[in-house]
């Protein structure tokens, strides 16, 4: 009877702890338990950003990608761009950016400096969320993000 009842214990404990896990086990936990999806490796398109609690909406044409071998390249909203990227698990440094010189309307370039300075200020925090993703650099400024559909 002995042997009996430490098999239905592990057999107990075996099917109870992966469930416990995965539902949390804190109290005030909201049960809702999701792994950090990485930003890296993905073409995004840049939705907007907010600078000092403004947002401005994007250009139709600003993207961006940074993979794991440390390299950002893009669409600032009228010129493309390149640059070292340092990811380490959801902080992201970019470097300095190269960029093509053309000149675009006066606003579309306004969001491009305002774009490259919150993509070049620090290190930026990246936070997903299925098809979005959100940088956030250390003075509050956000670039907003969802997953670009290849045309």
């Amino acid at each position: 009877m002995n042997r009996y009842k430490r098999y239905a214990s592990s057999m107990a404990v075996a099917v109870l702890l992966p469930l416990t896990v995965a539902c949390g086990g804190a109290a005030g936990d909201s049960g809702a338990v999701s792994a950090q999806q990485p930003v890296t490796g993905i073409d995004w398109r840049v939705d907007g950003i907010t600078v000092g609690g403004t947002t401005r909406h994007a250009p139709a044409t600003a993207r961006l990608r940074v993979d794991e071998d440390g390299r950002a390249a893009g669409n600032l909203g009228c010129n493309r761009f390149s640059a070292r990227a340092t990811v380490h698990g959801d902080r992201i440094t970019i470097g300095d950016l190269r960029t093509t010189r053309m000149a675009c309307a006066p606003t579309r370039m306004e969001f491009e400096r305002a774009l490259a300075r919150a993509l070049t200020t620090g290190t930026l925090v990246a936070r997903t969320d299925g098809a979005k993703a959100t940088l956030t650099g250390g003075d509050g400024d956000r670039v907003h993000l969802s997953r670009h559909a290849p045309t």
